[in-house]
């Protein structure tokens, strides 16, 4: 069977379905999938079937796997492939912990996963296991139809800019206390805020939460940049959010795409999110050794979330 794509903006999103990803693909429908990432920045699936064990495989046909932070004992997911984006405990309880309350209100920001690392995050793969009555979307915005739209004079002054990225700066827009000292010993990353998507050959920003500054320029000059670029990145054109059902898949690119999670009761409703997340640049099945989001949390995080670290 082929791939049926409907699109949900005219340069931007779709909905795809005609193969069965809870088995394995052969080469011409991993490569209808890719395509219809290159084409589309963000593809949402329905009504899936995948489980944690087939969400991963289905995922290592397009890159290196990152792996979430070792904490032994205190993993909610068997498999360190798997990132967890809910807001249960280890338990799989609603979580309390005000630490990690505040943590996951940065995802409510627009960003692109892991802009903060060297490596970065070509594909995120989410899946919902268990939504919550209302709410809950995930937002998507499309930075590449956002640059080919800016005035010109805009893309003359930012095409060779190249930003700097850090986590604890999302944390602290959303709330966190990070003070300014902490920042500047974080863990950080510089890339470029503008680049060539490499699937499509067409340009898109890469900006977004974790963008705390620009290389050579005064920091509120830069911030107000920022700010900026992601307001005209989400105005309505730009713009879709999913609504989720237990099964459903949602790819994303990184490189053409921002995100941000949408609010609901997240004090009285379970909102299970599982997310596998593909570093730039790997082929499929690759095996790497480096554990780069355990070094981050050993060794870059605030005081404030020195709990998360150990217990969340």
């Amino acid at each position: 069977m082929s791939l049926t794509v409907q699109p949900i903006l005219p340069r931007f999103g779709a909905e795809v379905s005609g193969i069965d990803i809870t088995r394995p693909l052969d080469e011409e429908q991993r490569q209808a999938v890719i395509a219809a990432m290159n084409r589309w920045g963000v593809c949402v699936y329905r009504n899936t079937g995948l489980d944690d064990a087939s969400h991963v495989a289905f995922s290592r046909n397009f890159g290196h796997l990152e792996k979430s932070p070792m904490r032994p004992g205190r993993n909610r997911l068997e498999h360190r492939e798997l990132f967890d984006a809910s807001n249960l405990d280890v338990d799989g309880n609603i979580t309390r912990d005000p630490v990690a309350i505040t943590y996951r209100k940065g995802d409510r920001l627009w960003h692109t996963d892991s802009a903060f690392m060297e490596k970065r995050t070509s594909y995120s793969l989410l899946l919902a296991h268990q939504v919550p009555k209302e709410a809950g979307e995930t937002w998507f915005a499309d930075t590449r139809s956002a640059w080919e739209d800016l005035p010109q004079s805009m893309k003359d002054k930012v095409r060779n800019l190249k930003g700097i990225n850090s986590l604890w700066w999302s944390r602290r827009k959303a709330g966190a206390e990070v003070s300014e000292e902490q920042l500047a010993s974080g863990l950080k990353a510089v890339h470029p805020l503008v680049h060539v998507h490499r699937g499509s050959g067409r340009e898109a920003l890469f900006i977004a939460a974790h963008t705390m500054g620009i290389e050579g320029m005064p920091d509120d000059e830069a911030r107000a940049l920022i700010d900026e670029l992601i307001a005209f990145t989400t105005q309505p054109e730009y713009t879709f959010k999913v609504k989720y059902a237990p099964g459903d898949l949602v790819i994303w690119d990184n490189l053409c795409s921002m995100h941000r999670g949408g609010e609901f009761d997240a004090a009285n409703e379970a909102r299970d999110m599982r997310r596998t997340t593909v570093r730039e640049g790997t082929e499929p099945y690759a095996v790497e050794s480096d554990d780069p989001f355990t070094e981050l949390f050993s060794t870059s995080v605030p005081t404030t979330f020195n709990t998360l670290a150990a217990n969340a």
